[in-house]
C-alpha cells in the first residue's frame, strides 16, 4: 500500500523479454537506498505495484506481465523513460497523501496544460468506467501521485499541480496527449457501489 507521494524520479535503464511471452522486464535506476528493501518487496511505480525481483546500488529490477503492460502505460517504457516511484509504507508512516493500492483502474491522457498561478492547470480524460469515479475535491492517483480532483466535466476532470509537485514527480515533464495511469480513490468506489445498489 502506498501513499502516492513520489519520492524518487526512476529512470529505465534496460528492457528485455520477461520469463514469459508477452512479459517484460525492466531495471530502473533510483536515488533510494536499495541495501534494506528485501526481494519481493513492493515498489510503486508510475502508480503500478512492481515486485522487486533483483537489485543492486542504485537500481532494481521488475518483471511486468503481458496483461499488465496492456493495462496500463507501462508498455510505452522505453530505455530513458522517467517514471514516479514510492516505497511500499511501513506500520507508523505518516499518510501524506491518499491510500493507494498501486492497482491501475485505466490509462488517461493529457488534454491540456495552462499555468495558472504558480501552479499549472491540467485537464484529463479518464476512460468511461473509470471517469464514473471521479469526484469533485477527492482525490485520485495520476501516475501514481496524489491528486485532489477540482472539477469534473462528463469524462474529464482538472487538477492544479504546483510547482514542487512538478519538480518532484514526472508531472513537471509532462505534454499534452501523453498517457497516465489513473487509479480512483477507493473511497469513491464503495460509495459509487453503495449507491447502485441503494437504486437497484
Amino acid at each position: 500500500m502506498f501513499t502516492g507521494i513520489v519520492t524518487d524520479i526512476g529512470e529505465i535503464v534496460s528492457v528485455d523479454p520477461g520469463g514469459k511471452e508477452g512479459d517484460r522486464r525492466f531495471v530502473i535506476a533510483t536515488k533510494h537506498d536499495m541495501t534494506p528493501i528485501a526481494i519481493g518487496a513492493s515498489i510503486a511505480c508510475s502508480g503500478c505495484c512492481l515486485t522487486v525481483i533483483e537489485k543492486k546500488d542504485g537500481r532494481f529490477a521488475v518483471e511486468v506481465s503481458a496483461e499488465s503492460l496492456d493495462k496500463t502505460h507501462l508498455g510505452d517504457w522505453t530505455v530513458g523513460s522517467r517514471l514516479n516511484l514510492e516505497l511500499s509504507l511501513k506500520l507508523g508512516d505518516e499518510l501524506g497523501g491518499h491510500l493507494v493500492y498501486g492497482h491501475v483502474d485505466g490509462v488517461g491522457k493529457i488534454v491540456s496544460m495552462m499555468p495558472e498561478g504558480g501552479s499549472v492547470r491540467f485537464v484529463f480524460e479518464a476512460p468511461t468506467e473509470v471517469a464514473r469515479f471521479v469526484a469533485a475535491k477527492g482525490s485520485i492517483a495520476i501516475d501514481g501521485t496524489s491528486l485532489t480532483v477540482n472539477e469534473v466535466d462528463g469524462n474529464r476532470f482538472g487538477v492544479n499541480v504546483i510547482s514542487h509537485t512538478q519538480a518532484v514527480t514526472t508531472l513537471g515533464h509532462a505534454r499534452v496527449g501523453q498517457r497516465v495511469n489513473l487509479e480512483v480513490d477507493m473511497l469513491a468506489r464503495y460509495v459509487a457501489r453503495l449507491l447502485e445498489h441503494q437504486k437497484s
